[in-house]
C-alpha cells in the first residue's frame, strides 16, 4: 500500500505523545536516542522493534554502540514521514518500555 507524506503539524503533534522523537529540521525524518542499561538491553530492544519492523514491512535506519540506539524512521517511496513511520516509532516505544 502506497503511503502519503503527512504535514509537518500532524507529525508535531503526534511527537508529542511519544517522549524523546524530534522532526528533523528539513521534516524528512524523525529521529531518536535510546540509552539502554548495556548492551544486552539495546540489543534486545533491536530485537524486539526487528519483529515490529517485519509486522509493518518498515525497517528503521538506526545505528548501536554499546547502550545507545540511534534510529531514524522516513519513508523513503514518500519523500518523508508518514503514517508508517509513526507506527514504528509507537512499537519501538513500546519494545523499550518492556526492559
Amino acid at each position: 500500500m502506497k503511503q502519503e507524506k503527512i504535514g509537518k503539524e500532524a507529525i508535531t503533534s503526534s511527537l508529542a505523545m511519544l517522549d524523546g522523537w524530534k522532526l528533523e529540521e528539513d521534516g524528512a525524518a524523525i529521529t531518536k536516542s535510546f540509552r539502554f542499561k548495556g548492551f544486552n538491553d539495546a540489543f534486545a530492544f533491536m530485537s524486539e522493534a526487528a519483529q515490529a519492523a517485519e509486522r509493518l514491512n518498515h525497517h528503521p535506519e538506526w545505528f548501536n554502540v554499546y547502550n545507545r540506539v540511534d534510529v531514524r524512521l522516513t519513508t523513503h517511496s514518500a519523500g518523508g514521514v508518514t503514517a508508517l513511520d509513526l507506527r514504528l516509532a509507537e512499537a519501538m516505544e513500546k519494545a523499550a518500555r518492556a526492559l
